[in-house]
């Protein structure tokens, strides 16, 4: 991944994983080690530490269309070093009261959509769709914009493991 693409990713992720904790301000994230497709990373929250690991998408659909910054990241909220919350970002609006389907290697989940965001339907699941992602090869989302644009994004997740392995130690 090109260094210039995953220094965009970490700013929107350190603003968005602001935004899931509350806090008021944004303040730079910091890379602690990329693996493959993915990265780790942590970011000073009013609550304390935050960690998580990002992706981008290998691949985007359609392709003629601008979809702004995408990414995937699990993120641990402080104090919660075991709990991983999964949070899909895009660069438009999703279809108001919309689903992502989140497909691991066949293994199909639902997201809910909130402006730019999707997270789990289900948060009894997000322990499930970590492992999958850690015992998977691949993710692909697919969702629709609230233009009414079918877009569906793949994902790698060579590396997953590493990163997880990486913020164990992140509080």
């Amino acid at each position: 991944m090109k260094k210039s693409t995953f220094a965009l990713a970490l700013t929107i992720a350190a603003s968005t994983s602001v935004a899931v904790t509350g806090a008021a301000y944004a303040q730079a994230a910091t890379r602690i080690k990329q693996n493959n497709a993915w990265g780790s990373y942590s970011h000073q929250g009013n609550g304390g530490k935050i960690c998580y690991i990002l992706s981008i998408p290998t691949e985007k659909k359609p392709s003629d269309r601008d979809h702004g910054d995408v990414f995937f990241m699990l993120a641990q909220h402080p104090g919660q070093a075991d709990a991983l919350e999964p949070q899909f970002k895009v660069g438009y609006a999703f279809k108001d009261n919309s689903t992502v389907v989140l497909n691991i290697d066949g293994k199909k989940f639902n997201m809910f959509t909130r402006g730019q965001n999707a997270w789990m339907e289900n948060p009894a699941e997000d322990t499930v769709v970590v492992e999958a992602m850690k015992a998977g090869r691949e993710m692909s989302l697919s969702a629709e914009s609230r233009r009414g644009t079918q877009t569906q994004y793949t994902y790698s997740l060579s590396g997953v493991t590493a990163s997880l392995t990486d913020i164990t130690q992140c509080q």
